[in-house]
């Protein structure tokens, strides 16, 4: 009798513990979500202000009459793309982030196209409103560089979480997947050629 009392015991505290540590890293993966999502939110909210100030850009640009037209074209279908690709942060696979960040990286060429456009109109390069929004736009793009930074710390945490030993068995359970990264674009991979 009183080894079935032992036994019993013992079975309860190591259901007890079983329970404990799932409870514990179950809430702490959950956790980790959540960061990841909060801190996806702030890329897309700095994204979503670079696509706010492009009206403003090419709306300055297109006071100046024989501005090229097919260079505004170009940056507002870069826009509409950027804009109709929309990631939820609970499917941040490769291929989804890698779609978006094309988009996002079209619209960079065809802003960077456009602002090297600008540079043979000498009276739309003294313009106010234009340097002031030329000005935020670089402010934007650095933002971008800083909350994608974000974003891969935050990831790289989560991911080393669930894939350490005995997380990993857990996460399998509940389905809690990598997510994926932000990577250097191919241009930024080519060493850049430098003749004097």
């Amino acid at each position: 009798m009183k080894k079935s009392w032992i036994v019993l015991a013992i079975v309860i505290l190591l259901v007890v513990l079983v329970y404990a540590s799932v409870k514990g890293t179950y809430n702490q993966m959950v956790g980790k979500d959540e960061s990841v999502s909060a801190q996806w939110a702030q890329v897309e909210n700095v994204y979503q202000r670079r696509i706010d100030l492009i009206p403003n850009l090419v709306n300055t640009v297109k006071g100046y009459a024989d501005f090229e037209q097919e260079t505004l074209t170009q940056v507002v279908e870069a826009r509409a793309k950027a804009t109709s690709i929309q990631v939820n942060a609970g499917n941040l696979n490769p291929a989804i982030l890698n779609q978006f960040q094309e988009a996002q990286a079209g619209l960079s060429s065809a802003l960077s196209r456009l602002l090297v456009t600008v540079e043979r109109y000498p009276d739309l390069k003294a313009n106010q409103n234009f340097l002031e929004l030329q000005a935020q736009l670089e402010g934007t793009e650095n933002r971008i560089a800083v909350e994608r930074r974000k974003f891969n710390d935050v990831a790289r945490d989560y991911n080393t979480f669930i894939r350490q030993f005995p997380k990993n068995i857990y996460a399998n359970i509940f389905n809690f997947e990598s997510k994926a990264y932000f990577e250097a674009e191919e241009k930024a991979k080519e060493v850049p050629k430098v003749e004097f």
